[in-house]
């Protein structure tokens, strides 16, 4: 097949995007499960997912470099490929689903990004809003639906999630040759910059602005962490259903629904205000829910609500740093602040097996809950009128 043969449009993309949530989403709350069930102890799976998180962190940070050497579409094929083999250990079973957690690990960490270099190499700036709405419609199903669908499906056979994954994984791979995405050649080198963004650690360190905007962006992953990944265990742990984690999953991600509304909320008030209530009202919930942990369903309920405030934060959260990036070092810090993710999924497991030696599965929660009340303190020192448009703060200083 010719580079040519087709050219990606936003709707290919979005399509892209759709399966890719399709495949993640069906094994969301599987994985915590079936490691549950293999281990039956939460503190191995939480060492699971911290050598997990490790080995996506040098991914993420390999994939630069690998694509000096290699191109770009035999890369993202790797990472396709890896959900495929993800599918294949997920169908043995067993302790076998602990290399098909790592195999979806750094297939995510590798179409992470390549997708989004992919993004920049064929979609026009004017047609990045539409991409994203259109993303968000085609993943938000595979979202909203995968969870609880997955944990459904382990009750008829424990590799029917797996196997919609593969579908997903070779959807994803047409795709990406059909439509001719990522080149097969190597890209010429132009300069000496190196690709490596741990060369821009320091500069990274020097700028406040952005430590604190990266830190409040792990901040919301670990969040994501502790609740993905516990709530099912606490609900087994309840004398709850196993379906329990599923479907808490599955209603969180529908907060995505609910973005419009969010951000036209978000709109009236200042990106300070928005930030600290998203932190203050998630870490409120996660505490309250330690606290009620004796009446299993209360407690899940405010992990539920918490997750709503998590999903505006997916809004809002990122701002803070995007915006105070200057425009000469975009490239590289877009670079560092793309780790945010898998250090959050090595802090959140590492936190959850200290915790775990002196307290009961609840105080996870409570301890997530601290961490976001601290980012809700940090978020304090955001400048008030980041993200208010240049005529805003002129009308703001002209007025009495």
């Amino acid at each position: 097949m010719t580079e040519a043969a087709h050219k990606p449009t936003v709707r290919t993309f979005a399509a892209i995007g759709g399966f890719e949530a399709i495949a993640r989403g069906v094994t969301l709350s599987v994985y915590p499960l079936t490691l549950y069930r293999a281990w039956g102890d939460a503190v191995v799976v939480s060492k699971i997912y911290f050598a997990v998180g490790i080995l996506s962190l040098a991914m993420v940070l390999a994939v630069p470099l690998l694509t000096r050497h290699v191109p770009r579409r035999y890369v993202h094929s790797l990472g396709v490929l890896l959900y495929l083999m993800a599918a294949g250990f997920g169908m043995v079973g067993g302790k076998a689903v602990a290399l098909a957690l790592m195999c979806t690990a750094l297939g995510t960490a590798i179409a992470f990004v390549c997708y989004n270099a992919n993004v920049l190499d064929y979609v026009a700036k004017g047609e990045l809003g539409r991409l994203e709405t259109l993303r968000l419609f085609y993943a938000g199903t595979g979202w909203a639906v995968g969870p609880f669908l997955g944990v459904w499906l382990l009750g008829f056979w424990h590799g029917a999630p797996f196997a919609i994954v593969a579908t997903a994984a070779l959807a994803m791979l047409f795709s990406i040759w059909w439509m001719g995405m990522g080149s097969t050649r190597l890209a010429s080198r132009v300069g000496t910059a190196s690709s490596n963004p741990l060369r821009y650690l320091r500069r990274f360190a020097a700028q406040p602005r952005l430590v604190g905007g990266w830190f409040l962006a792990v901040m919301r992953s670990c969040g994501w962490a502790v609740y993905l990944v516990y709530v099912g265990i606490f609900a087994i742990e309840s004398n709850l259903s196993e379906r329990i984690g599923g479907m808490a999953a599955s209603l969180a991600s529908m907060g995505l629904f609910f973005a419009p509304l969010m951000l036209r909320w978000m709109q009236t008030r200042s990106l300070r205000a928005a930030v600290r209530t998203g932190f203050l009202c998630s870490g409120g919930c996660f505490v309250a829910a330690a606290a009620l942990s004796a009446w299993p369903w209360a407690s899940i309920a405010l992990l539920l609500l918490g997750a709503y405030f998590l999903v505006l934060l997916d809004i809002c959260g990122g701002l803070p740093f995007l915006m105070s990036v200057k425009p000469s070092e975009r490239n590289e810090m877009s670079a560092v602040y793309s780790t945010f993710r898998d250090v959050a999924n090595i802090i959140t497991p590492g936190i959850v097996w200290l915790v775990l030696q002196v307290g009961p599965l609840a105080a996870v929660f409570a301890a997530g809950g601290i961490g976001l009340l601290a980012a809700w303190l940090v978020a304090g020192r955001m400048h008030p009128q980041l993200g208010v448009p240049a005529g805003e703060r002129l009308r703001q200083r002209s007025s009495p």
